[in-house]
């Protein structure tokens, strides 16, 4: 009897693939998505910042007319702070501010300081701020300054 074939009648042989010595970077690429996905995911959760109330347009010099009951904290460029014209220095500046704050029902305070000082300076005033009661802490800009620098109390140029 002959021997029967199911398929093919000719048998082929593939050449012998050489080695490569190269390093397959599927699976490293793999894992560094997967890590870009777990950071990306996680940094919103370690992020951390301060509200502060930015103004949304500047006004003209005769609606920036001060409010006596305004609380306006001045940081000038050689590191010296008054409130409302008062001189206090950083260590006493918890203390007066909760003096202030005690007694009040809007507890908002404008910051005006000089643009040569550091961010770190300008977040220990908030910080102080913050630990004496004040809840809302405004941002006087330079460039409200210089728009308001008809003498209303909030400019530099005194």
């Amino acid at each position: 009897m002959a021997h029967k074939h199911h398929g093919a009648v000719q048998e082929v042989h593939s050449k012998e693939l050489p080695a490569m010595n190269e390093m397959n970077m599927t699976p490293m690429i793999d894992v560094l998505l997967v890590l870009l996905v777990i950071f990306m995911a996680a940094l919103p959760l370690a992020q951390k910042g301060i509200d502060v109330n930015l103004p949304a347009e500047t006004r003209t010099a005769q609606q920036q007319q001060v409010d006596i009951s305004q609380i306006v904290l001045e940081y000038t460029p050689n590191r010296q702070i008054s409130i409302n014209k008062q001189d206090v220095t950083i260590l006493e500046l918890e203390d007066r501010l909760r003096d202030i704050y005690d007694e009040r029902n809007d507890k908002t305070m404008f910051i005006a300081a000089a643009g040569n000082l550091r961010y770190g300076e300008i977040v220990e005033v908030i910080d102080a701020a913050k630990g004496a009661g004040v809840e809302k802490v405004g941002i006087v800009t330079e460039g409200m300054r210089a728009a308001g620098a008809a003498g209303d109390g909030l400019t530099g140029a005194e």
